[in-house]
Formats: C-alpha cells, sequence, structure tokens
C-alpha cells in the first residue's frame, strides 16, 4: 500500500473540552511523523434507522469516506452506566451496514478511556472490544489503557501528566503502529 498511513480518531463523548478526545489527541502525538490523522466527527449522525439506508444521510456518507480511507482507528471512551456511549454505538451501527461497505473490517483499532470516578472505563471497555469483535476489527489487546480520575491528570495545555498512563499510553500506540504496519505490508 502507497501514501501515508491515515489514522482516524473517534471519541465516545461528543462534549466540549471531552477528556476523553484530550487523551485521544495526546495518543496521537505517540504516531510516527509520516502518518496522518483526523479525528471523525460524529456528532451530526442521525439515529440508526435502516429506513434512512435508501437515502443514506450525508453526515453518515462522511464518516462512511473518513473510515475507508483509514489505515486504522484509535478510539477513546468514557464510560456510561458500565458500557459505551449511545453515540459511539449509533456510529458502529451505521458502520457495520452492508449499504454501505462495512468500511472498519479487519482494520486495526487501538482503545483507551478515562473516567472522572476509580474505575477508568474497565466495564466500558468490556463491551467496546465486543462491539470491534462484532465489527470485525483487529485490536490491539494489551496494555489496557483505562485512566480513573481523568479529570486531574492534564495540564492547562491539555497535556496528558500522568507517569504511568503515558508510559501505557506509549506502549499502546507503539503495538498499534505495528499492526498498522503489518496490515499494510499485507
Amino acid at each position: 500500500m502507497s501514501g501515508k498511513p491515515h489514522i482516524v480518531g473517534i471519541s465516545g463523548s461528543l462534549r466540549q473540552g471531552s477528556l476523553n478526545t484530550k487523551l485521544l489527541l495526546n495518543a496521537k502525538e505517540y504516531l510516527p511523523e509520516h502518518y496522518t490523522f483526523t479525528l471523525a466527527d460524529i456528532s451530526q449522525l442521525p439515529h440508526y434507522n435502516q429506513d434512512l439506508e435508501e437515502d443514506m444521510p450525508e453526515a453518515v456518507l462522511k464518516l462512511v469516506e473518513l473510515c475507508k480511507s483509514a489505515d486504522g482507528f484509535l478510539i477513546s471512551s468514557p464510560e456510561y452506566n458500565w458500557s459505551i456511549p449511545g453515540v459511539l454505538k449509533n456510529a458502529f451501527d451505521w458502520l457495520s451496514r452492508q449499504a454501505v461497505g462495512t468500511p472498519l473490517a479487519l482494520k486495526p483499532a487501538a482503545i483507551m478511556g478515562g473516567t472522572p470516578g476509580g474505575f477508568g472505563t474497565s466495564r466500558g471497555q468490556l463491551h467496546l472490544r465486543e462491539q470491534l469483535f462484532a465489527l470485525n476489527l483487529d485490536t490491539v489487546n494489551r496494555p489496557e489503557v483505562l485512566v480513573p480520575q481523568l479529570h486531574l491528570k492534564f495540564d492547562e495545555e491539555g497535556q496528558f501528566t500522568d507517569e504511568m498512563g503515558r508510559k501505557l499510553l506509549e506502549q499502546l500506540m507503539a503495538n498499534f503502529v505495528q499492526k498498522v504496519e503489518r496490515n499494510r505490508q499485507a
């Protein structure tokens, strides 16, 4: 495969100033310099409804094209009620459809997440991994990046400051890049 590797980031949080989006943007700093990165916008997707597939919504088509161009995905999500946010599940529902060509299938993905609480998305990531398995993504399994008390782990410039968290994030990204490179050579 030629061209620069393209990574698409997906945040499970729509909130302006989202801690998980900040974590995602910190993770992209561990990508090699020749990689490109695009943060997907899932905020405009309508609720999945099969009736809409006949005249596919523009926001869905835009996300599908972005995902088709990706060599891999970085996903950061908060945990809502022991699971993933509905907006993230909705995006996956749209991207899973045969009508759009399942643009995530067989591509590498690395996941991460954090919460203000003490468990750092441990339950939510179990559900996220199930979703990614159903979508046939090639998920990086280790290390797990589950950051508790995420709201206390950024400086004023938005830099992730947790020393152990940074080491885990760096290793996750190294493993992710290896998967992306292997997948591009296949």
